[in-house]
């Protein structure tokens, strides 16, 4: 009884199971530790498990809300929680546990979250793919074959093949829509300033990189939001709270938007074919809806994007292995980590920082110039891969050529990366999958603050097109 439930109910639905006495939160800890130990020796979504301490949650007094007792994971990339390692995929942080619980963390335990274990990543997150050295690769469940997505490859598998019904997630150039996209779930980036950290860290990547989670629906996103999200005094990137729950407005239908499309690659390059498909079925079901729906222009500088973005990371990549440094009491060797990353580290450690300080002006002024682009549209819709999933091992990092890397690495994120440089949110939907049943996601990207619209938007066409049938049919292939 509780199996199928489990399978079949998003976590809202989930919570409002317990909250109506038909279910404890105890029992879906159990499950979720079944469903764990049976599955994930497949899959290898969860690197650390964390069962006593979820029983105990699950035993005591839980807050009230949408989320509450419901099992999770999180991501295990800098996020500290409670005394969970953080390794970030990588051996030379074995063995390192967190001081500090983040604000971040703090809020999804306040929300009732119970937390079972962290979920794999690529080495420093730095691929598009989740097969660490370190940890070993995480498999797709829709096909053993492909990708499952990095850098929260972990969480969204962990979702996609039900272990877990929300995971906690992260995206610096892609990192929860390019997942989504490949495992057939929700993945929205919210704006820059959305989320918070804290406590010790103000912003990661000048605001590029935020947090939010991959779910299997749209209430299970807002929700989430909700319960992560709200601007601190102070903070760079400062965002008014909603006046009313994004949780609320997923029940409230959006209005008559003015919808752009995609009908080709940045650099003017006509979409894949696949790719094609997907944006063009997304506008036509907007269209269906009442939508002002009609193609848009989105063009930039790819190339240049791609090398000022691998500058500044690099840069900001080498910094945390010189104040680990520090806080370790050893510097990082080659033998630490996997070839790529050596290769950012040293690459970093080269660049000027005059250097670094026009890149961080050009990224700003890219940023703008992006939203200024897009200010008539109310969203606009691209694919968020595009070209069909990768086979695993394409994103290899242990090429010790950093440049044979960037140029795998490079095309795969040609319409998310921008949208972390803009801070606009961005949202992917499960809502095209290929002739042999692969998810394709569809991207719906926003104005700066203004989550709302997509999350209308999205509830609106997860209504028109359910995706959450199709899901429960996902092939477990391993």
């Amino acid at each position: 009884m509780i199996g199928e439930v489990y399978e079949k109910t998003d976590a809202v639905g989930l919570s409002r199971l317990i909250a109506s006495k038909q279910i404890s939160p105890s029992e879906l800890v159990d499950e979720a530790i079944k469903r764990i130990e049976d599955k994930n020796p497949r899959f290898n979504a969860i690197v650390f498990k964390s069962y006593d301490y979820a029983r105990r949650q699950a035993a005591g007094q839980l807050p009230a809300g949408p989320l509450s007792g419901v099992p999770f994971v999180i991501k295990d990339l800098f996020t500290q929680y409670e005394n969970f390692p953080v390794t970030n995929g990588s051996r030379f942080l074995d063995g390192f546990v967190g001081s500090r619980t983040s604000l971040f963390a703090d809020r999804m335990k306040a929300a009732g979250l119970i937390a079972l274990g962290k979920s794999n990543v690529p080495e420093m997150g730095a691929a598009p793919t989740t097969e660490p050295a370190f940890h070993g690769p995480t498999i797709n469940p829709w096909n053993k074959r492909i990708v499952p997505g990095g850098s929260s490859g972990g969480s969204a598998v962990a979702v996609a093949s039900a272990m877990v019904p929300i995971a906690d997630a992260s995206d610096g150039g892609g990192s929860i829509r390019i997942p989504a996209s490949l495992n057939g779930l929700v993945g929205l980036k919210p704006s820059r300033g959305r989320v918070p950290y804290g406590p010790d860290i103000v912003d990661i990547w000048y605001g590029s990189a935020v947090f939010g989670c991959v779910s299997r629906s749209v209430r299970d996103t807002a929700a989430f939001l909700d319960a992560v999200g709200g601007s601190l005094p102070g903070d760079p990137y400062f965002l008014p709270d909603p006046e009313t729950s994004y949780f609320t407005q997923a029940d409230t239908p959006p209005g008559r938007l003015k919808i752009g499309f995609v009908a080709c690659e940045p650099d003017g390059q006509p979409l894949h074919e696949e790719a094609g498909r997907a944006v063009a079925g997304a506008a036509r079901l907007c269209e269906k809806l009442g939508h002002d729906v009609s193609e848009a222009s989105f063009r930039y500088d790819v190339d240049r994007m791609r090398k000022t973005m691998r500058r500044v990371t690099a840069v900001l990549n080498a910094g945390f292995f010189v104040s680990c440094a520090q806080s370790l009491g050893r510097q990082v060797t080659e033998a630490d980590v996997e070839p790529v990353t050596w290769a950012l580290y040293q690459f970093g450690l080269g660049i000027t920082g005059a250097q670094h300080a026009d890149d961080i002006a050009a990224l700003r002024l890219m940023g703008r110039d992006i939203v200024q682009d897009l200010h008539d549209w109310d969203v606009l819709i691209s694919p968020v891969l595009p070209v069909p999933p990768r086979d695993r091992g394409w994103f290899d990092m242990s090429l010790k050529d950093l440049a044979e890397y960037d140029a795998r690495v490079g095309h795969n994120g040609i319409f998310t990366r921008p949208f972390n440089i803009s801070g606009q949110p961005a949202v992917s939907l499960p809502l095209h999958f290929t002739s042999d049943e692969i998810p394709i996601g569809v991207q719906f990207a926003g104005r700066i603050g203004d989550e709302a619209t997509l999350i209308k938007l999205a509830s609106q066409l997860e209504k028109a097109q359910p995706w959450m049938g199709r899901l429960q049919k996902t092939p477990f292939r391993a």
